[in-house]
C-alpha cells in the first residue's frame, strides 16, 4: 500500500488438514504459525518485523483490536480446549514457540468484518460485508443510538460494525417448521449436531449433502436410477456442491455424465439427468431465497439511499445461480431499496490486513 492505493498482492493459499481441525487447539495454532513462516520465507520477508492482522472466522467476544475470545467452533472445526480463549494470545504463543519469525498481531477481525474493509476500499457506499462459503454470515454498519443492548458509554461515532452471526439463526427452535427431512438428515450427520441450524439450510458445506440426501429417499421409492445406490453415493458428502454449482452451470450436460460415473453410475436415463438436474435447482433456489431474505431486511432496516453489498466466498463465486436469483429476490422483497452485490475475492483476508495497517497507523499518530 503507498499513498492510498494497492501496489502488490502476494497470495498464498493452504489447507488445513483433518487432523489439525478437529482435536486440541495448540497443533492448529502450531499449523497456522507454520503457514506465516513458509510465506516468510517463500517472498523473502523473513527478516522482517511485520504487522498481521488474523482474520478469525468464528463467533468471538471482541475486548478489544487484539484480543478475539472464541465462543464456539463453526463448519468443520472443533478443537474444545480453544473455546473461551483468547485467539490472538494462541496464535502470539505460537509464533514464539517457533522462534523465527518476527511478527506482530495487532488485529482480529471476523471474516465477514474483513469483506466490509475490503469493500469498503472498492466501493464507498458499502455497508455490508457477507460471506458465502462453506457457511454464511454477515455484519453491517448500525447506528450506534438503535443498539439497545450497548453497555457503557458510546463511543464517538454515529456507527459501528454489527456481526450478526445468523449462521446460527434457530439453534433456538424457532426454524424447526421449515426444516425438512432432509434438513435433519444433514444436521445429523453434521460436526456440530443442532448448531448453525440456519447456514445448514443452503451454505457451501451442506448444499450438496442435502441433494444427496433427497436423491438417497427418491432411490429408496425406486424414483431415481431404478432404485439402485452405489457404494460411492452412499458415501456421507460424496455428492458435493462443487457438484451442485457444475449442474447448474452452462456446460451440466457434460459435467453431470462425470459426476455419476465418479458415483459409479455408468449409465443414467434422460428422466435420472432432468431429476437430478430438477434437485439442484431448487436447493440452489430455495438457499438464494433464504440468503436474499437477510440481505432484504438489512437494507430495510439501514435505509441508506444507495447500499453495496460486498460478498467473498466459494459458494458465491462459484455458483452460476446464485448472483442472478438473489438480485431477483432482494429487488422484490425489499422494492425501492438500491443495491449493489459485487464479489469481494479473498475478500476477509484482505481486510485483516488493511484493519492492520490502520491500526499501526493510528498508532504512529498517538506516539507523535
Amino acid at each position: 500500500m503507498k499513498s492510498g492505493n494497492l501496489e502488490k498482492e502476494l497470495v498464498q493459499y493452504y489447507t488445513v488438514p483433518e487432523n489439525i481441525r478437529i482435536g486440541e487447539g495448540a497443533p492448529l495454532f502450531d499449523f497456522l504459525a507454520e503457514c506465516i513462516h513458509h510465506f516468510l520465507k517463500t517472498y523473502n520477508l523473513s527478516h522482517k518485523k511485520l504487522p498481521l492482522g488474523f482474520c478469525f472466522s468464528f463467533p468471538m467476544i471482541q475486548k478489544a483490536l487484539d484480543v478475539g475470545i472464541l465462543v464456539t467452533w463453526t463448519k468443520s472445526f472443533n478443537c474444545p480446549d480453544v473455546v473461551g480463549k483468547d485467539s490472538v494470545q494462541m496464535l502470539n504463543d505460537a509464533i514464539h514457540r517457533r522462534g523465527d519469525i518476527n511478527i506482530d498481531v495487532v488485529a482480529v477481525v471476523n471474516d465477514t468484518t474483513g469483506t466490509l474493509v475490503k469493500g469498503t476500499l472498492v466501493d464507498q457506499k458499502c455497508a455490508i460485508g457477507m460471506i458465502l462459503a462453506t457457511g454464511c454470515n454477515a455484519c453491517y454498519l448500525e447506528k450506534v443510538d438503535r443498539i439497545e443492548k450497548w453497555k457503557g458509554d458510546h463511543p464517538g461515532v454515529d456507527e459501528v460494525v454489527i456481526d450478526i452471526e445468523w449462521g446460527a439463526f434457530g439453534d433456538n427452535g424457532v426454524l424447526d417448521f421449515v426444516k425438512t427431512e432432509y434438513d435433519r438428515a444433514v444436521d445429523n450427520l453434521s460436526l456440530l449436531v443442532n448448531s448453525f441450524t440456519f447456514e445448514k439450510l443452503y451454505a457451501g458445506k451442506f448444499l450438496g449433502e442435502l441433494v444427496r440426501q433427497i436423491m438417497l429417499k427418491l432411490i429408496k421409492e425406486h424414483l431415481l436410477f431404478n432404485g439402485i445406490l452405489t457404494e460411492e453415493l452412499e458415501q456421507h458428502n460424496s455428492f458435493t456442491t462443487t457438484d451442485v454449482s457444475h449442474i447448474e452451470g452452462e456446460h451440466w450436460e457434460t459435467e453431470i455424465y462425470t459426476i455419476f460415473e465418479r458415483l459409479g453410475y455408468d449409465k443414467i436415463s434422460k428422466d435420472d439427468i432432468h431429476i437430478v438436474k430438477y434437485l439442484c435447482a431448487i436447493t440452489s433456489l430455495r438457499g438464494a431465497c433464504i440468503v436474499s431474505i437477510c440481505l432484504s431486511s438489512l437494507l430495510e432496516r439501514m435505509n441508506k439511499p444507495e447500499v453495496t453489498v460486498a460478498i467473498d466466498g466459494s459458494l458465491y463465486k462459484h455458483h452460476p445461480k446464485y448472483h442472478p436469483l438473489m438480485v431477483e429476490f432482494i429487488t422484490k422483497m425489499a422494492p425501492g431499496k438500491k443495491f449493489k452485490l459485487i464479489l469481494v475475492e479473498d475478500g476477509s483476508g484482505k481486510g485483516a490486513g488493511l484493519v492492520a495497517a490502520i491500526a499501526v497507523r493510528l498508532k504512529e499518530k498517538t506516539n507523535l
